[in-house]
């Protein structure tokens, strides 16, 4: 592939930390942005220095200047999206959480396989040179016994929550929540390294009958449990900790970023850190771009098999506790 022409889905924080670090990629650019409101699109399209702007997907997925699709829509949105835009021809990044089941998880990526189409999972954790790091890493510290994470971040909108107002992040129409938001970093991590775990068990903060603003998930492995938690209605020292019997990695800053691996055994304590650039975007767009350039499909579909995973981990955890989305009784 000789170039990435970005077409956006979505105005929000994200879309704009990634478009900062495409400007400074190259071999990818951004060539038209999606919007239902076209004050929102039109001023992002200024932002960025594109001129298309659409407020009709059909029109959008027939831009033939643009060969990718980034989709970083509310949740709920994204399996409908990302199929269409496949169908349409285009390859496809997405933000997590990718889809809120297993189910529509299995036909996108069936789907992008047989119209040898990318489909990547745009978690940044996926890209990040410290978590090579972090699999190296962890033979050394002899069997796992206990993962215990925190991440806890408080949202701006769970104030607006509190005013009587529902942000779509808060929203179950919107497959909303905690547990596919900041847990979300903590359950891919653990997916990551460990693979699906065999039971899973969530206790969340659910706030009138609305979204879980906070919770505790338990996943049980063979012969350990990892314990996470994840909110967004309080904030604490976020960490990420593996403990095995023969030592422990602490990951200081939590499970989104990967700031830094700190080893300790018997022997010592070895600190390492192959990210000198704090943003983790930074390092998701450089190295996904390589591996799109690169047309290295093997590698992307690879890491769709740790989001497969994840979505599933997701959803058997939020059916278990009775949070559900609209959609979820086609599955049964």
């Amino acid at each position: 592939m000789e170039e990435i022409r970005l077409g956006t889905v979505g105005s929000g924080i994200i879309v704009r930390s990634i478009l900062d670090n495409v400007k400074v990629t190259d071999g990818i650019r951004l060539a038209a942005v999606y919007s239902r409101s076209r004050e929102k699109g039109e001023a992002l399209a200024a932002e960025y220095g594109v001129g298309k702007v659409y407020t009709d997907m059909d029109a959008f997925l027939e831009e033939e200047e643009m060969n990718f699709v980034y989709i970083a829509s509310p949740n709920l949105l994204h399996y409908g999206q990302v199929k269409k835009a496949l169908q349409a021809g285009k390859n496809v990044i997405c933000e997590k959480p990718f889809c809120t089941r297993a189910a529509q998880a299995v036909e996108l990526i069936r789907l992008a396989k047989e119209k040898r189409l990318f489909l990547v999972d745009a978690a940044p954790t996926a890209f990040l040179p410290n978590l090579e790091i972090l699999k190296r890493e962890l033979p050394k510290v002899g069997k796992v016994k206990l993962v215990l994470a925190n991440y806890s971040q408080y949202s701006s909108r769970y104030d607006v929550l509190l005013k009587g107002e529902i942000p779509n992040v808060f929203n179950p129409e919107y497959a909303g929540g905690s547990l596919m938001d900041i847990n979300f970093y903590n359950v891919y991590l653990n997916v990551a390294l460990f693979g699906r775990p065999q039971n899973v068990v969530y206790y969340p903060n659910i706030y009138g009958n609305l979204a879980d603003t906070s919770g505790i998930l338990m996943m049980c492995y063979d012969g350990f449990v990892s314990q996470s938690a994840g909110a967004k209605d309080t904030w604490g020292v976020n960490y990420f900790q593996i403990e095995g019997e023969q030592g422990y990695i602490y990951i200081a800053g939590g499970s989104n970023g990967l700031a830094e691996i700190k080893t300790v055994t018997k022997s010592g304590e070895e600190c390492f850190n192959e990210q000198p650039n704090p943003d983790r975007w930074f390092y998701e767009v450089q190295n996904m771009t390589k591996l799109l350039l690169a047309d290295d499909y093997d590698a992307i579909y690879q890491r769709l098999d740790v989001m497969l995973d994840v979505v599933d981990t997701l959803e058997r955890s939020r059916r278990g506790a009775g949070i559900v989305f609209p959609g979820d009784e086609t599955d049964r």
